[in-house]
């Protein structure tokens, strides 16, 4: 597993984030505080507190560099 933080401050940040992961098989969970949510999730996304960064989780062991350079406009 991978994890990176990452920020969504906008409506269109979190549309085009959910679209360039649901690409990969993989799963992905966003924590912030004690919430942990499907990233694939677009109601999910907005039920956390996007103003400050997220972490996520990527369940992944190979292949990771591939999602890092899909991720990259998102990482913090």
């Amino acid at each position: 597993m991978k994890t990176v933080q990452i920020s969504l401050n906008s409506i269109d940040k979190v549309k085009s984030f959910v679209n360039d992961i649901t690409k990969f098989d993989y799963d992905f969970d966003l924590v912030s505080g004690r919430y942990v949510i499907d990233a694939k999730s677009i109601m999910g996304i907005f039920s956390l507190d996007l103003s400050k960064p997220i972490d996520l989780n990527i369940h992944v062991e190979d292949n990771v560099d591939e999602i890092l350079e899909t991720l990259k406009p998102y990482m913090i």
